[in-house]
């Protein structure tokens, strides 16, 4: 009993920290650039966007495809600035435990 009482302690400390990480993401902010930085999206570490700045240059009424395209590869590298910082946070909540794929928590 001594092994599963232990067991629900780290397993409650895990979740706090967990807690404590969520947080933590939602207060940093990511930017992902495209086109040579002339298209910027500013999102927080939950994926919520929170700014898209665009260089007045690179507007082209006639050609809003590629101005369309930047703005998803922004986004896309800002997802994955995120994902990043998000393995990086996890990487610390669990010491370094091997969790296996797809393995959700909190609990």
């Amino acid at each position: 009993m001594k092994n599963l009482a232990g067991l629900m302690k780290q397993a409650s400390q895990m979740q706090s920290k967990m807690e404590e990480m969520q947080a933590r993401l939602q207060t940093i902010e990511l930017v992902g650039e495209a086109g040579a930085g002339m298209v910027r999206v500013t999102m927080n570490g939950k994926g919520e966007l929170r700014g898209i700045k665009i260089d007045p240059k690179i507007v082209d009424p006639a050609d809003s495809e590629v101005l369309e395209d930047l703005i998803l590869a922004a986004h896309r590298d800002a997802k994955a600035k995120i994902d990043a910082a998000m393995a990086a946070e996890m990487q610390q909540v669990t010491g370094g435990l091997n969790l296996p794929a797809g393995f959700k928590l909190p609990f």
